[in-house]
């Protein structure tokens, strides 16, 4: 049996992360990991986030770090002043303070080139989620990165079931239909969450880990 997780939003808080990635690895001996964005912004460790994450992992393990709504503003802000207020108002602050001032150029390379979308047999990854109504290979940047779904919505995603974070609740993760959410609120006090799918099986997660903020 083989295995993709997919780890929700993060947002600076480094132990959780490092203590998910341990339950992975213990979970698992290999596997893919998917983390679904919004590495940084509020929380207190956004470069420690993204030095770990650009470290990569051990063999024989992959990893498919997707940009974020947050990953983008911060590009944009360093691109083009105009944009920077923006950024800070979002939590770029707490970004900036944890690089000692101004987010390193090769962090910025890194966040510049993360995908947008990484689907697989069954599933579809990626940050904020789709607009069923345009084909998935239409689906504009704005939407990957900022839609959100009303509660209890779900469509047949062509197919394949959807997997997002974005929108944070504390009641996350929740499978509703063709669609998880599991973006848990880590950096608003809630969790950090995982959900497990089996490679070779169709459908939601088979099983969510948990790590408490």
């Amino acid at each position: 049996m083989r295995y993709t997780f997919a780890i929700g939003d993060i947002h600076g808080c480094i132990d959780p992360l490092d203590s998910m990635i341990d339950r992975i690895t213990t979970y698992a001996s290999e596997g893919t990991v998917v983390f679904l964005g919004d590495y940084i912004d509020r929380g207190p460790d956004s470069r420690r986030v993204l030095d770990r994450l650009i470290a990569g992992p051990s063999d024989p393990w992959r990893w498919i770090c997707l940009k974020g709504n947050h990953e983008d503003m911060m590009v944009a802000a360093y691109a083009d002043r105009d944009n920077r207020a923006v950024w800070l108002g979002n939590g770029g602050f707490e970004t900036e303070i944890s690089f000692g001032g101004r987010v390193f150029p090769q962090h910025l390379r890194w966040a510049a080139g993360r995908p947008l979308m990484h689907f697989d047999r069954h599933r579809i990854f990626v940050h904020a989620g789709v607009d069923p109504a345009f084909p998935l290979e239409q689906q504009s940047e704005h939407d990957l990165l900022w839609i959100r779904f009303p509660p209890g919505r779900s469509e047949e995603y062509w197919g394949k079931h959807l997997v997002h974070g974005h929108t944070p609740s504390l009641s996350n993760p929740v499978t509703t239909g063709n669609r998880t959410n599991i973006d848990s609120g880590c950096v608003f006090g809630g969790k950090l969450s995982c959900a497990v799918f089996d490679d070779d099986v169709a459908g939601g997660p088979i099983d969510f880990i948990e790590v408490k903020a």
